[in-house]
């Protein structure tokens, strides 16, 4: 069920699906994409867990306000989001700007979070001078200038011949989003500085990563894992940024299997 909420000052767009009363996993999606990223999550989850999807600030059905967008806005929002719905605490999965709102949230607001699952992200995303030319590109060409470089991090070579289908589908989503709020985003990722929240993140964590990511590479992986007391690192073998939908068997069951241990 699709619905567009009040949470945090802005009207943001949720989706819920799954059984009444059944424990909730919430899935916060990264730059240039949606809720629809985690599409191929949803068979596996939706027989025994709540699952609720929300648009990022800036984002699909979401939202653009005026920029930037810190880290600590986002989580605001997707606390808000949780508060919106009914209250945790959620299960909480994000992926790359999906996991540095998850990082925040679970320090801000550790109450409304039961255990998180940091996929392909970190706590920094140097260097600045990057993200200040991506964001001169979507002002002055749009953010089609930025889509092709965009699939090539994302997912593996193999993959850009095995997985048409699947990358006609993301490419699309990722001319969806908006140029505002994607600069607006980016110089909040350009800004972020989040890696001393580690010690304080409470909640029993997964960090998943796929092998062969440049964007958020295992070496990210590796300094949450190793800051985060407990967590558990799974790298994903075939897969770049987005392990989700590139090896989606092996991500839902490596997901499951947490998620039924909570």
């Amino acid at each position: 069920m699709s619905s567009e909420i009040q949470a945090n000052g802005i009207r943001i767009n949720a989706r819920i699906d799954g059984p009444d009363g059944a424990p909730v996993v919430m899935f916060s999606n990264s730059l240039m994409s949606n809720l629809s990223m985690w599409d191929a999550q949803m068979p596996a989850l939706t027989s025994r867990y709540r699952v609720l999807r929300y648009d990022q600030r800036g984002h699909g059905g979401t939202e653009t306000t005026p920029g930037p967008y810190p880290t600590e806005l986002l989580a605001e929002d997707a606390f808000a989001v949780i508060e919106a719905m009914g209250g945790g605490p959620v299960h909480f999965v994000g992926l790359s700007m999906g996991g540095f709102t998850a990082q925040v949230l679970a320090v801000h607001h550790p109450e409304a979070v039961r255990s998180l699952v940091l996929c392909d992200t970190a706590c920094v995303m140097p260097p600045a001078s990057l993200w200040n030319e991506r964001i001169e590109i979507a002002q002055t060409q749009g953010i089609e200038a930025l889509a092709q470089g965009t699939l090539e991090r994302w997912f593996t070579a193999p993959f850009h011949e095995t997985g048409k289908a699947e990358l006609a589908t993301v490419r699309a989503m990722i001319l969806g989003t908006g140029a505002d709020g994607y600069i607006a985003c980016a110089e909040g990722i350009r800004d972020m500085r989040i890696c001393d929240n580690l010690p304080q993140i409470s909640a029993p964590t997964l960090v998943l990563v796929g092998e062969g990511d440049p964007a958020c590479p295992v070496s990210s992986a590796e300094v949450l894992h190793a800051g985060i007391t407990g967590s558990e690192l799974v790298v994903l073998k075939g897969a770049a940024h987005l392990p989700n939908i590139e090896q989606s068997e092996e991500f839902n069951r490596v997901l499951l299997d947490f998620l039924d241990r909570q």
